[in-house]
């Protein structure tokens, strides 16, 4: 499938300082699938060396980690030979062999012409452990799940996107592509990012197969708890997961670890949570009381709330109806906006591959559901369910702090309410444009 990360592995590929590169992301985002793509089309040949399907690799890099030594080996073990420049070679799931993760080290200081590239379900979980690791001799990328626009693409409704990218005014767009466009957020809504997910909807758009496709992810998730995790987490780990679902449904929707478990407190659970943050499966979105540059300086570490690193899998999660794909809006307003305010912080993350933050201020119980540093400014962003955007809360935060601008993000048409810029919810991913085009 057509992934945006392309264009990066191809700046990566040329770039005349390049490192190793370490891809990162969840499982099943299509890592070792995009790799594979850039090996076939922009290198003589491709290297392809798994860590989890063969533990054996692992010999290969015991004692003296040399590169032209570990070259020769892995070129004797594949039975081909690898070239300098011209090949590319795969690490995937490297965090499973630490000391090929150290290797790259090696790679950049002594034989970096070699174009290698690592790939991992669990490297944020494995670079968080107290064990070496290349500071400052790789390269980073992170692969999420698709997003609605990538979405567009596979479903064969690449010229919505075009237009979308193509949008050179703040203008509303004709009712009848503004309505089509609503009807394919729906159904990205139900069907997700998960590019096997998107795939199987692509040739059967009913959305029972989805569904099943889901539902081994998720097994699959559980299987890394129970594999990787430390054996007094697991439970906890599968606490919180599963709590996703309720802790969005709430109109007040900060983290209670009480509803992953009855009486459980933060510092029991804690370790879990950074686990799936590190494993990539959730967005952990802080609060910021005083909305100022830099935003992580101002966050509160011990209020927060927590997305799923995929809206499909959310409602796979809360076990929406495979039907809801072809039903009204309702999949729009289910759980009080828990899918809409997910698709923000999913493509949010994605933008940015920062932390994300949301600003309260608990005397006037206003809250506004991200913030976005622009610059040197804080924009407020409120996402809303429906065409009714009415909110007090962001009107408060304007008369506060007086930011030269607000976003709102809805079912509604794409137009500038005086300091509100209001974005249809299937046009978020062109912010940044919007944004630009707006300060004209």
């Amino acid at each position: 499938m057509k992934r945006d990360i392309y264009k990066e592995l191809l700046n990566w590929r040329s770039s005349t300082y390049r490192k190793p590169l370490i891809l990162r992301g969840a499982r099943q985002t299509g890592k070792t699938y995009i790799l594979r793509e850039l090996g076939k089309c922009e290198y003589r040949h491709c290297h392809y060396f798994n860590f989890e399907q063969d533990p054996r690799l692992g010999s290969l890099f015991t004692g003296a980690l040399s590169p032209d030594r570990i070259i020769r080996d892995l070129a004797l073990y594949g039975g081909n030979e690898i070239h300098r420049s011209e090949d590319l070679v795969i690490f995937d799931e490297i965090q499973a062999c630490n000391d090929a993760l150290n290797a790259l080290k090696y790679f950049q200081e002594q034989a970096n012409e070699y174009h290698i590239a690592a790939a991992g379900s669990l490297l944020g979980v494995s670079m968080s452990q107290p064990k070496s690791f290349p500071v400052g001799k790789v390269d980073f990328l992170d692969l999420h799940p698709m997003t609605f626009y990538e979405f567009l693409d596979a479903v064969g409704q690449s010229s919505y996107r075009t237009y979308l990218e193509g949008i050179d005014r703040i203008a509303p767009l004709p009712d009848a592509l503004h309505h089509e466009l609503i009807g394919l957020l729906r159904r990205y809504y139900y069907v997700g990012g998960m590019p096997e997910v998107v795939l199987r909807h692509s040739a059967d758009s009913s959305g029972a197969d989805c569904r099943s496709v889901q539902r081994a992810i998720l097994d699959s998730y559980s299987l890394d708890f129970a594999k990787h995790a430390p054996a007094s987490d697991i439970p906890k780990l599968s606490l919180v997961w599963e709590s996703l679902p309720s802790q969005l449904a709430r109109e007040n929707k900060k983290f209670l670890f009480s509803l992953a478990k009855e009486g459980a407190r933060a510092r029991e659970y804690e370790n879990a949570l950074t686990w799936l943050v590190n494993a990539g499966l959730i967005h952990r979105c802080s609060l910021v009381t005083t909305p100022r540059p830099p935003l992580k300086a101002h966050a509160d570490g011990a209020s927060f709330k927590v997305y799923s690193c995929d809206v499909g899998l959310l409602g796979a999660l809360a076990r929406v109806p495979p039907d809801a794909v072809h039903s009204d809006l309702s999949i729009l307003t289910e759980y009080q906006g828990a899918f809409v305010e997910n698709h923000i912080a999913q493509h949010l993350a994605a933008m940015t591959d920062g932390p994300l933050h949301y600003w309260k201020n608990v005397g006037r119980d206003a809250e506004v559901d991200f913030l976005l540093q622009h610059g040197s400014e804080i924009l407020p962003i409120e996402a809303k369910s429906g065409i009714n955007v009415r909110a007090k809360s962001l009107a408060f935060y304007l008369a506060k702090y007086d930011p030269s601008l607000a976003v709102r993000t809805s079912l509604r048409n794409l137009k500038i309410d005086g300091r509100v810029l209001n974005i249809p919810l299937y046009a978020f991913q062109s912010l940044p444009r919007f944004l630009a085009l707006a300060a004209l």
